[in-house]
């Protein structure tokens, strides 16, 4: 038998990772707009965008049970997150590509690169994590 976790999700373990991603999606964001304007600000943010909301799935799935007895459901759990994140990265990059008229591939992409960085080293970042 599954022991959900109803902890809120702002309280959950990956909650920090994803905030420290947002700030940095933020401020690369603000950088591209500043230093080659909205239009390369606005698909930095898209990139910082595509990196967190997948990431904020994986968090949602990952931690949706606890407990010895949930093993299986926490394994499949977080199997499940995991594709759920590469598939919904994948579809995210499609919209952006199809969607977008004039992205800038170059603010994108590396925006999209910082914030999976940030996101790989939050947790030495992070005390206590």
């Amino acid at each position: 038998m599954a022991i959900r976790n109803k902890t809120p999700f702002t309280r959950q373990p990956g909650f920090p990772v994803l905030r420290i991603q947002a700030i940095v999606s933020l401020l690369v964001a603000l950088g591209f707009a500043l230093g080659g304007g909205t239009n390369a600000g606005f698909s930095a943010l898209l990139g910082g965008l595509i990196a967190l909301l997948p990431n904020a799935f994986f968090v949602y799935k990952a931690f949706r049970y606890f407990g010895a007895r949930s093993a299986r459901d926490i394994v499949q759990s977080m199997w499940s997150g995991a594709m759920g994140k590469w598939i919904l990265t994948a579809v995210l990059f499609a919209l952006v590509f199809v969607g977008i008229a004039q992205v800038n591939v170059a603010a994108l992409f590396g925006s999209y690169l910082l914030a999976v960085a940030a996101a790989a080293s939050a947790p030495l970042l992070i005390k206590n994590f």
